[in-house]
């Protein structure tokens, strides 16, 4: 018996492999009538009873079932040259990995099919999380240097105190308070650099606002420490008001991340086992 389940697994997650698509965007689904024949289904109301169980699962987890679960009709061959339309569903990995775990435990394919999915599955989370780091730390050097020109134009500007300068723009785009506030309603380790603690969005927010002050401080000319502790409040004040009138997040409320330095650390992650089956 054991030697049989080994063969069912083999064949199941070499059909599974065959059977994906991608669209045109390189997105990857499988249609749920070449799933339901794969998971042993006979008959495609049983079926349809297992995706439904894993519609609700997506929904209860707080996913958004028709993100997964697409209805579509086809032509499907029917011998003979004849064919005829029908519903069908194309599936996206999460939604096959859904309806494998909710799917009949007793027969063999279920099983090799749950083995893949969540392994599939797992793989594309750690691809995932690291394009994230990726994508943070090129945008943090980016910041980096946006920073070293927009000190180039408070230099010609007459700033002194950068201290100050700096903080003007942190209470513009952060409602009022400075770098220290920031940190401190965050938790980040005072020894820290506000900057290197947070997310890709906040990071965004923040290079806006530096390239900007940079931008009108050379175009307007701006001259005194004052005046460019106003300009720098103003553009940071604005790239507030963006995030607002889009609906999105004050900075101030975004969660902190881990320290840019912890991310070097992670930057290549271990490659997964190959799958058993």
């Amino acid at each position: 018996m054991g030697f049989e389940i080994t063969i069912v697994e083999k064949e199941t997650v070499s059909r599974l492999d065959s059977l994906k698509r991608e669209t045109t965007t390189g997105v990857e689904y499988w249609l749920a009538r070449n799933l339901q024949e794969l998971l042993g289904y006979v008959e495609w109301r049983n079926f349809k009873d297992a995706i439904q169980r894993a519609k609700m699962a997506c929904e209860s987890s707080g996913g958004i079932p028709s993100h997964h679960f697409g209805d579509i009709t086809r032509m499907m061959a029917l011998g003979h040259g004849a064919t005829r339309e029908v519903d069908d569903m194309a599936l996206s990995r999460y939604a096959c990995y859904l309806i494998a775990m909710n799917g009949d435990p007793s027969k063999p394919e279920i099983a090799a099919a749950q083995n893949y999915f969540a392994h599939q599955t797992r793989r594309q989370e750690l691809a995932d999380q690291q394009d994230d780091v990726e994508a943070r730390l090129v945008l943090r050097d980016r910041v980096k240097d946006r920073n070293r020109y927009l000190n180039s134009a408070a230099k010609e500007a007459g700033v002194i105190n950068y201290a100050f300068f700096n903080d003007a723009g942190y209470k513009g785009l952060y409602g009022g308070i400075g770098k220290t506030e920031i940190m401190d309603k965050k938790g980040i380790n005072p020894k820290e650099d506000l900057l290197d603690c947070i997310g890709r969005a906040e990071l965004a927010a923040n290079e806006f606002r530096i390239t900007q002050t940079e931008l009108t401080l050379r175009r307007e000319q701006i001259k005194g420490q004052q005046n460019a502790e106003n300009t720098h409040y103003g553009v940071g004040k604005e790239v507030r008001n963006t995030i607002k009138k889009l609906g999105g997040t004050m900075p101030e409320d975004l969660l902190p991340a881990p320290p840019i330095k912890q991310l070097k650390k992670i930057r290549k992650p271990k490659e997964l086992p190959p799958s058993s089956t």
